[in-house]
């Protein structure tokens, strides 16, 4: 059966710099299995390879879709089967680097397949959750109890998903679940990188405070200039058919840029990724900058924390300790005694 290596760990890691060295020593190309990179105009905030590494390495799944599009765990498998062919043809073996654990196991073990997303029906969920808070939770409790208890109250988002399977499918999302779609049919070499969490902390927040000298605030204001716009091309009478409408969040306009400001009705799921969603917040005056760099810090350290423990789950993967060990030459090195 053809091999394929991912490239595994939490963020902040050092995952990006070694993969480079790991690609070229194997002479292929790199497949990104990083649900936030998908999305164009959104660099720095994600972390993305640089326009230098993206050169020396050619990268797959990066800059598919515009940040007010909708984008499945379904969509991605497909793609990323053509591509791991399409290396095959060539005959390198495919390297898949990043940390989203749902993309993982949909490729290693199946996912579930429920209903594409309905905008409409979402806001009318909305709708109906905005006037009497805490009722769609009960709802869901009556249709799918067993989902029920997986979700938090609190967790409109992943409520409304649920119930958007139960009515669009008339089946439940957990029976649902029971039946998963195949993994892709490769053997899969799962290299995963860990820290020290402390040490992994020190790192996620260092990147943090370069991220915003980098320009993070600069890169979500023009974010937010460009979903603007997309709105007001909507309200013209184009609205594309798989993007949830907008609706204006103030009409003063934002802290430290001209352009009126846009919320989606239903949270788009790129503005929901940690980074951007604070500054938002700090560019809407409902915070200090101050306030949105330490929620970033805490957000992204308790982002690692979780894939770690999704990543537990995860069988076959031989998890390689870097810590103490910041050079990407001497990671490679460890990484490179595991594959042979």
């Amino acid at each position: 059966m053809n091999k394929v290596i991912i490239l595994l760990g939490p963020t902040g890691v050092g995952k990006t710099s070694v993969s480079i060295l790991l690609a070229k020593a194997l002479n292929t190309e790199i497949i990104s299995a990083d649900s936030m990179q998908i999305y164009r105009h959104m660099d720095i905030g994600t972390a993305k390879p640089t326009p230098e590494d993206r050169v020396m390495v050619k990268h797959h799944m990066i800059d598919i879709v515009d940040p007010w599009e909708s984008y499945s765990t379904g969509r991605y498998i497909k793609a990323v089967e053509s591509i791991i062919e399409g290396l095959y043809k060539t005959e390198k073996i495919p390297l898949i680097v990043g940390g989203t654990g749902l993309y993982i196991k949909a490729m290693t073990r199946g996912i579930f397949s429920g209903p594409s997303a309905d905008w409409t029906l979402r806001k009318e969920l909305l709708s109906i959750e905005e006037e009497e808070k805490g009722s769609l939770y009960n709802y869901l409790k009556k249709l799918d109890p067993l989902a029920a208890e997986k979700i938090t109250p609190n967790d409109t988002r992943r409520i409304i998903r649920a119930l958007e399977v139960c009515l669009k499918s008339n089946r439940s999302m957990s029976e649902i679940q029971k039946k998963l779609t195949q993994p892709l049919p490769f053997e899969f070499i799962k290299i995963g990188l860990s820290r020290d969490r402390k040490e992994l902390y020190r790192m996620i927040e260092k990147r943090v405070d370069e991220m915003t000298k980098s320009g993070l605030i600069d890169e979500v204001k023009t974010l937010i200039n460009l979903i603007t716009e997309h709105s007001r091309i909507q309200d013209a009478g184009y609205r594309m058919q798989d993007t949830p409408p907008l609706s204006p969040l103030s009409k003063g306009g934002i802290k430290g840029g001209s352009c009126i400001m846009y919320r989606a009705s239903f949270p788009l799921p790129s503005m929901q990724a940690i980074g951007y969603k604070e500054i938002v917040m700090y560019l809407h005056g409902e915070i200090t900058l101050e306030e949105a760099i330490k929620l970033i810090k805490r957000g992204t350290k308790r982002y690692a924390k979780r894939q770690f423990t999704w990543f537990r789950k995860e069988e076959g993967i031989q998890w390689v300790d870097i810590t103490g060990i910041y050079d990407s030459k001497e990671i490679f090195k460890r990484i490179n005694d595991v594959l042979r």
